[in-house]
């Protein structure tokens, strides 16, 4: 069975603390409830803590959201013979699949109210009863569930029950969003088209540095598993080639077949001698104003939400970016700008994946 570093890759310190939370838990029988956003991998983490569990039982799992609601309750707990139409012999459940391992039930949060007791009384009791059965089950199960949704939220308008909440939230486990661990994303590609050429006669392309600073720079919303999906569309459009930033930036990140004479490129050449262009009745730079943090009251007057972190991580990137190339790649002379000391800049840019730009000049560089 493969182990945590084989299933959790990566080694950045947000992987490194998710790792130790599955090696601490993962020799007891307690529940755990993990969490986060859609495509960063829970199941991989339901996985790994039963991998290196001692139970000798199989990991079965369920996804609460993809089965009807019902036949979700048959699914789980199995039924007898002539329970219901089209029941023609008795059938086991997850439940009792899983005795001796590990039940997952994946997006617990989907989980209808009618049967949101009956898993109480099993946790409670290690008891089930089939649909259309009267015989108490023993079972020995560990429970692992999994959801993105916000599960307080969903007790306080009724819609999940407190007491099963407070009863699967005994060791929660916050799994990272790719962005937060943005530096484990070369050895997630590796280990993605290494899986891709077990099943598939593919060439994998070859990803440049600057390839990766923007792939580092992308805010992942659907995390690794949008991730997966970028390697294929780059198996498909550049294999056994090099992919530069600029193809990850337009041809990846945003889907468009890559021209092979590079007809764009010689546009935008042709461009850079180009000044004085109008910007369309702003006026020059210099005179349109910066945003000014009131301007955000207004916010939710026009939208539902806004994602704080994202979008305060986009407009550090973007003003680091700015003060790095006005002052020609000179670490020294853009943390001044940003009245940040050299240091804390230099962390930043790590975080951050952001390349210093080549220097104009060598000398100017060598004295940075």
């Amino acid at each position: 069975m493969l182990q945590t570093d084989e299933l959790i890759v990566g080694n950045s310190a947000a992987s490194k603390d998710l790792k130790k939370l599955i090696d601490v838990v993962a020799p007891s029988s307690t529940t755990v409830l993990i969490l986060g956003e859609t495509g960063v991998g829970k199941e991989l983490v339901a996985r790994s803590i039963h991998n290196s569990s001692n139970r000798t039982g199989e990991l079965i799992s369920v996804n609460c959201a993809a089965i009807p609601s019902e036949l979700l309750e048959s699914e789980l707990f199995g039924h007898e013979k002539g329970a219901f139409t089209g029941a023609d012999k008795n059938r086991k459940g997850r439940f009792e699949m899983a005795d001796g391992g590990t039940l997952f039930l994946d997006e617990i949060g989907d989980m209808p109210l009618s049967l949101q007791s009956k898993l109480l009384r099993a946790l409670e009791d290690r008891t089930i009863q089939r649909v259309g059965g009267g015989k108490d089950i023993n079972v020995d199960f560990r429970l692992v569930c999994a959801t993105h949704q916000n599960i307080p939220s969903k007790v306080d308008n009724g819609s999940f029950r407190a007491d099963l909440y407070y009863r699967i939230n005994v060791f929660p486990i916050q799994v990272p969003t790719l962005a937060e661990r943005a530096v484990d994303i070369p050895q997630i590609v590796e280990r993605i088209l290494s899986q891709m050429g077990k099943y598939d006669d593919i060439i994998p392309p070859e990803i440049s540095e600057s390839g990766y600073s923007e792939l580092g720079r992308y805010t992942w919303p659907g995390n690794v598993r949008e991730l997966r999906n970028v390697i294929e569309r780059a198996v498909v459009l550049f294999a056994g080639k090099s992919i530069s930033g600029t193809q990850v930036k337009e041809n990846l990140l945003r889907l468009k077949v890559p021209d092979r004479e590079e007809e764009m490129n010689a546009i935008w050449d042709a461009a850079d001698d180009l000044s004085g262009i109008s910007l369309g009745g702003i006026g020059d730079p210099e005179d349109a104003p910066l945003p000014h943090p009131s301007h955000y009251r207004d916010w939710f007057s026009y939208f539902d939400t806004i994602d704080l972190r994202r979008h305060l991580r986009d407009i550090e990137v973007v003003l680091i970016e700015a003060s790095l190339e006005k002052s020609d790649g000179m670490v020294s002379q853009a943390a001044a700008a940003l009245k940040l000391r050299r240091t804390t800049l230099i962390e930043k840019m790590k975080k951050l994946m952001i390349e210093k730009p080549v220097a104009q000049s060598s000398a100017l560089e060598n004295i940075d």
